[in-house]
């Protein structure tokens, strides 16, 4: 029963939620667990917390996008999957229910995958009854009783056909673009189709279970594209991460019939000299800016500053195909050689791209800003403007710094320097208020004929931070609007760390002659200090890549609970309704609070919203994964022939079985497995993110600076494989052997280190 008004809540811990969930069954959404400890809106922030650290720690697992399971409340048996495997090579599998998959990834108890008499060893794919054991430690592990069959899942590969002259029987092989998959799969040549070698293929296993050894058997279901397509590794990303290519017809054939815009309900904005400030190769234009000191007396040294978004709702309505597609795709996805656009490219590049000299219907903001950089009011029109100019980073930058050409040198004066004097004045805001500072360099790759010519890291101008903060501006504009007008709306929430990872911190920043005080409350700026020490220190780039590792993960939501990385109560995103459909939703749920057209919000969307904000956290990620695949992919082909090549690089990840190195010259990442690294055993010390010779105390911290020899490159999988070549750095001082800590499983590989500077020497 919820709590009289009069009665001070309870504290939450995470011992009551955990108990409100065995009460309701072992299995609730986030509102019944609230229902049955009668807490209020006050305090389901901080239900929240503890429910996402019980996730982090292994204590809850997700049963859907809106329910928890307790993992203590795994069945004793059931049906699970094998859903996957961990680094190790060891299956791991899910519970099964009949709502989709529930509970924490279990790891296969060793040697269950082949203990099946008379079969073929189990593998992804397989659906299995199995029994759930709880060890002294608190890990689960499922022991398998019976194969039951094959789950619905399909491995993407390269069909490698058989050309051995002296094979008679035809058929070949497919290489899984999964790095983590250890085998190749036969294909007989009944299975083959029209498959013939080169292609990209999806496999199912082969039914036929008599062979109790050797490889799996499957079955070529559809071809995809070819391996000699210079888009092969974007190919291979989208299939494996489920990014949608194309349109519908009737997608295609709404924005065809799309129209250019009118005055009409619109106010007049082509006589203001918007100009766009996009990167060089950038195909659409989501936002122009303009800037003119304020002549207001009362505002003396304040600035009047425009930022004018593409009106896409005019375009995109609900309930219409666009706009069906939009939400399903959720966002566009940006590859290295190519986009999977949100919207075709009839609208995404031209009618709502805002292109230079032509008229285009726009959303905009008009904000004041006080000689100090403080917002003092804002205004939202819904207009008709025409693009001054089109420039792109570099062009803008270079005029500022002085050498402007032909088409910057009549924009200087009326329109940059005042964009850059107000840019000047809203930073001044912006320090103070203590955003955080990560350090997070972004690398482009270079292509040519098709092919990777090389990587080089994107400068980052005052250009791009002018624009970034205009935008973060107008996106508080749109937020605290909605809010003042009561209108509900989908924010972009990003949370403050959990305590499970402030924890982790806290203990590992002594490790580098640091401290994170316990019991102050967390900000942006108490991080910002840590990474300002941090400048000078030898430590410079681990603590820069622990911090980053301690913030949580930005999501969508219709509740608000403010943006720690930008210091912010309230933020939604307003300002790329082209490639992002929450900001669809905002131009839309605008359009309604301010009565700016009949196109605005539906009831209908609103009271979607929740469903929405989850759907497109998804597709971000999903998108963001496919973005880092395709990378992977393209840098791997680069390096292919550089196999025993040397390079400089840093470790940016510590585990049981090695360590992940990522490289200078191409920021590309790689495993050194634990056997590289010296006839040792390792010890995993988790606080330390460092691997430790159990005898000598020789560490392998996170952050070190190493010389690799690349072993392995695998272009169709983006697996690259390095071999160390420095030697591990000294013990820690006052270093003591000890047997405490998590060993790995295993020692290192046979040579020694002398063997290892011969090696290196050659």
């Amino acid at each position: 029963m919820p709590k009289r008004p009069d009665t001070a809540p309870e504290p939450l811990t995470r011992e009551r939620v955990l108990e409100a969930l065995r009460k309701a069954g072992g299995k609730a959404q986030k509102r019944d667990i609230a229902r049955e400890l009668g807490i209020g809106a006050d305090q389901k922030k901080e239900l929240r917390h503890i429910l996402r650290d019980l996730e982090e720690s292994g204590a809850l697992g997700r049963t859907g996008r809106k329910s928890y399971a307790d993992a203590q409340a795994l069945p004793e048996s059931g049906v699970m999957d094998i859903v996957d495997r961990d680094h190790d090579g060891e299956l791991l599998a899910r519970m099964r229910g009949p709502e989709g998959y529930f509970g924490p990834a279990i790891r296969v108890a060793p040697g269950d995958s082949r203990r099946m008499r008379g079969e073929a060893a189990i593998g992804v794919g397989d659906r299995v009854l199995a029994r759930i054991h709880r060890g002294d430690d608190g890990e689960y592990e499922a022991r398998i009783v019976k194969r039951l069959g094959q789950s619905a899942h399909r491995i993407l590969g390269v069909y490698r056909a058989n050309k051995d002259p002296r094979n008679k029987f035809g058929g070949g092989r497919v290489e899984p673009a999964d790095r983590k998959a250890r085998h190749d799969l036969i294909i007989e040549q009944q299975h083959v189709g029209e498959a013939s070698d080169g292609d990209l293929v999806f496999v199912e296993l082969a039914p036929e279970r008599a062979r109790a050894h050797g490889p799996k058997r499957g079955m070529i279901k559809e071809i995809i594209g070819r391996e000699s397509d210079p888009r092969a590794a974007s190919i291979l990303a989208m299939h494996t991460h489920g990014i949608r290519e194309g349109f519908s017809p009737d997608e295609e054939a709404q924005a065809n019939a799309a129209q250019k815009p009118t005055l009409k309900g619109r106010t007049d904005l082509r006589d203001i000299p918007l100009i766009t400030i996009d990167p060089e190769d950038a195909r659409d234009h989501d936002d122009a800016v303009y800037a003119t000191p304020d002549t207001d007396e009362k505002n003396k040294g304040g600035w009047r500053v425009w930022v004018a978004i593409a009106d896409v709702a005019a375009y995109v309505q609900p309930g219409t195909p666009l706009d069906r597609g939009a939400w399903r795709r959720g966002n566009s996805t940006y590859f290295p050689d190519r986009v999977a656009p949100m919207l075709p490219e009839s609208l995404s590049a031209d009618l709502c791209s805002l292109r230079e000299g032509e008229e285009r219907a726009t959303l905009a903001v008009e904000m004041i800003f006080d000689r100090e950089g403080r917002k003092l009011r804002h205004k939202f029109v819904r207009g008709l403007m025409r693009s001054a100019a089109k420039l792109s980073y570099e062009q803008a930058q270079a005029a500022i710094d002085g050498k402007p050409n032909e088409k910057t040198q009549p924009l200087l004066e009326p329109i940059l320097k005042p964009l850059w004097a107000a840019y000047a004045c809203v930073w001044e805001a912006r320090t103070k208020r203590q955003p955080l500072e990560i350090d997070a360099p972004e690398h482009k790759i270079v292509f040519k004929d098709g092919k990777v010519a090389g990587v080089r890291r994107r400068e980052r101008f005052d250009a791009h931070k002018l624009i970034e903060e205009f935008m973060i501006q107008a996106n508080v504009c749109a937020a605290e609007t909605l809010e003042q007008k009561n209108r509900p709306q989908i924010y972009r929430d990003h949370d403050r760390p959990s305590d499970t990872k402030i924890a982790a911190l806290t203990d590992f920043l002594p490790t580098v002659d640091m401290s994170w005080s316990k019991g102050q409350t967390i900000t942006a700026g108490r991080f910002n200090r840590i990474l300002h020490l941090a400048e000078q220190s030898p430590n410079k780039d681990i603590i820069n890549e622990v911090i980053l590792r301690t913030q949580s993960q930005a999501v969508y939501s219709p509740e608000n609970i403010g943006h720690f990385g930008l210091n912010l109560r309230a933020y939604s995103h307003f300002t790329s309704p082209i490639r992002r459909y929450a900001d669809v939703t905002i131009h839309r749920a605008l359009i309604r609070a301010l009565k700016l057209g009949d196109d605005g919000a539906t009831d209908a969307e609103e009271q979607r919203y929740e469903e929405t904000a989850e759907h497109i956290s998804e597709t971000e990620r999903q998108s963001m994964a496919a973005e880092r695949d395709a990378t992977a992919r393209y840098i791997s082909a680069f390096l292919a022939d550089r196999i025993g090549s040397t390079f400089e690089g840093r470790v940016t990840g510590v585990t049981r079985f090695g360590l992940f190195i990522r490289l200078d010259e191409t920021q590309a990442d790689g495993l050194a497995p634990i056997s590289t690294l010296g006839n040792e055993r390792w010890i995993h010390d988790e606080t330390a993110h460092a691997l430790v010779g159990e005898q000598s105390g020789e560490r392998y911290p996170l952050g070190m600076r190493v010389e690799v020899r690349l072993e392995e490159a695998t272009p169709i999988s983006g697996g690259l494989l390095f071999y160390v070549l420095s030697d591990p750095l000294p013990p820690v001082p006052g270093w003591r052997k000890s047997r405490s800590s998590q060993q790995t499983r295993g020692s290192g590989g046979k040579r020694d280190r002398d063997t290892k500077r011969g090696k290196r020497r050659r």
